[in-house]
């Protein structure tokens, strides 16, 4: 009998995951004759058993547009909030894997949903992960879907800001997406031109950052451009959430550490207006007016562009290949002009931080963007 084939979507969209998502249909369907399906709205759908058909007309058109026509949703398959309880929704999807007489689940998404898939393979099901995320923080793949189209989107706006800086004489601050590591706002800010790059991996120094705009000053230039990933901090604010999450490996009992975890969350949350505060610290220390714009969603919105259809259509086709090869529990990711399959156990969990030796950063420091530090 053929094999019965899932998919779905998970965590926050990206551009190419319509692509990722015809390229594994077309090849299910047309190499290897697979019956395939699409849950709806990613793990949620998959535990209310929510899904379509999904054919080669249903596949037909979508290769050029943005979000994902399965839609999406950031539920935790073993916390997932039903009827407005917090359950353990495993064994449910067990039983919904089994009863739709599926083969394998593959899921689309980023850290979050590679967590979730390896939570799933746990449970006995034969999972396959393709990696997709604007901020390129999955290990052990060199790119994932959604960063070539946010890094250009990014790059543009980091362009467009120079001129109105540049007018003004003033400061701008560009917010880009990139919580835990800084791939996008450093791309984007090598790209773009900016003057100062602040990343989540660097704690900066307002002292130093003012010191670098005075310089500029001095030289003739009357603004300055600042590219700031929203998870960048301060040395000061890194070294209390350094000092919470210190304590969250620290507690004794579970009730500890689920308390010790939202400590975190509300510094971190309360240092994402970081970009307001620092703006104000460098109009008192520069005499210069600072401006914060926050570019938020319009990074991972829209059309993909060639580099993420192209990549999307890869690992999805290498994912189709991977099933027929009777390959489970891995991510498919990409490596140098191929793919490979990487076990979950070595994905879910970890975070492909920007290392402070890379060749990205000695590149900035080359030319002379400061780093914060």
């Amino acid at each position: 009998m053929a094999k019965r084939i899932g998919i779905l979507t998970a965590g926050g969209d990206a551009p190419g995951l319509n692509a990722a998502i015809r390229g594994f249909g077309k090849a299910a369907i047309q190499q290897h004759g697979w019956q395939l399906i699409g849950f709806r709205d990613g793990m949620r759908g998959l535990a209310e058993n929510r899904f379509t058909e999904l054919d080669a007309s249903a596949l037909s058109g979508i290769l050029t547009t943005g979000g994902t026509m399965l839609g999406t949703s950031r539920d935790k398959v073993h916390r997932m909030v039903v009827d407005g309880e917090v359950r353990d929704m495993v064994p449910t999807i067990v039983e919904n894997y089994e009863k739709d007489r599926l083969d394998a689940l593959v899921c689309l998404g980023g850290g979050g949903t590679a967590k979730n898939a390896r939570r799933l393979m746990d449970a006995g099901l034969s999972v396959i992960h393709l990696p997709k995320t604007i901020d390129n923080d999955i290990v052990h793949t060199d790119s994932s879907f959604g960063f070539a189209t946010a890094l250009e989107i990014a790059t543009e706006a980091v362009d467009r800001l120079h001129s109105t800086a540049h007018s003004h004489h003033r400061i701008i601050l560009a917010e880009i997406m990139g919580h835990r590591a800084g791939w996008l706002a450093l791309g984007a800010g090598i790209a773009g031109g900016a003057d100062v790059i602040l990343l989540p991996e660097i704690p900066y120094d307002v002292d130093a950052i003012a010191q670098r705009i005075e310089r500029r000053r001095s030289h003739g230039s009357t603004f300055s451009v600042v590219a700031v990933a929203e998870g960048a901090l301060s040395g000061p604010d890194r070294q209390e959430i350094d000092h919470a999450e210190a304590l969250v490996k620290d507690a004794s009992t579970p009730q500890a550490k689920a308390a010790a975890k939202r400590g975190v969350k509300r510094l971190e949350a309360s240092h994402r207006a970081n970009t307001f505060t620092l703006a104000e610290q460098l109009e008192e220390r520069t005499g210069l007016e600072a401006r914060v714009t926050i570019l938020g969603y319009v990074q991972r919105g829209g059309t993909p562009n060639a580099a993420d259809r192209l990549l999307g259509t890869r690992l999805g086709v290498a994912g189709a290949e991977a099933i027929a090869e009777g390959r489970h529990g891995v991510m498919v990711a990409d490596r140098g002009h191929g793919t490979e399959l990487v076990p979950l156990k070595q994905v879910a969990g970890k975070v492909k931080y920007v290392p402070e030796d890379h060749e990205w950063i000695r590149a900035a420091r080359a030319v002379g963007t400061a780093l914060g530090d």
